[in-house]
C-alpha cells in the first residue's frame, strides 16, 4: 500500500483495541498497524491519538517502564471499548453482503 494511511477515522479505535490486548509503547502500535494495514502510521499521528486517550482516562503509561512510555487500558477504557465495538459492528454488518 503506497501514500498516506487512510486509518484516522478508526484509529482511536483500533489503538484501544490494541492496548486492551497488552501493554504498547507508540512505536509498538506503530509496527502492529503496519503489520495489520500494510502502512507505517506517522509518530505525529499515533502520539497525539495516545495523548488523547489518556486525557480521557481510556488508558494509563505503566509505571516504572522506563524510557519507552508503554500504556494499558482502564477499567473505563475496557466499556468504552464494548460500547465501540458494538457500534463498530453495528456499522458494519449491514454491508456484509455488498463484499
Amino acid at each position: 500500500m503506497t501514500g498516506t494511511c487512510e486509518m484516522k477515522g478508526f484509529l482511536s479505535f483500533l489503538v484501544l483495541r490494541l492496548i486492551s490486548k497488552k501493554a504498547m509503547s507508540g512505536d509498538d502500535i506503530r509496527s502492529e498497524l503496519e503489520k495489520r494495514k500494510g502502512c507505517r502510521p506517522s509518530a505525529g499521528t499515533i502520539y497525539p491519538v495516545l495523548k488523547e486517550l489518556s486525557s480521557r482516562g481510556l488508558i494509563v503509561e505503566e509505571k516504572g517502564g522506563g524510557r519507552i512510555k508503554k500504556y494499558t487500558i482502564t477499567p473505563t477504557g475496557q466499556k468504552e471499548l464494548k460500547v465501540a465495538t458494538r457500534k463498530f459492528v453495528a456499522m458494519f454488518y449491514d454491508l456484509k453482503d455488498e463484499f
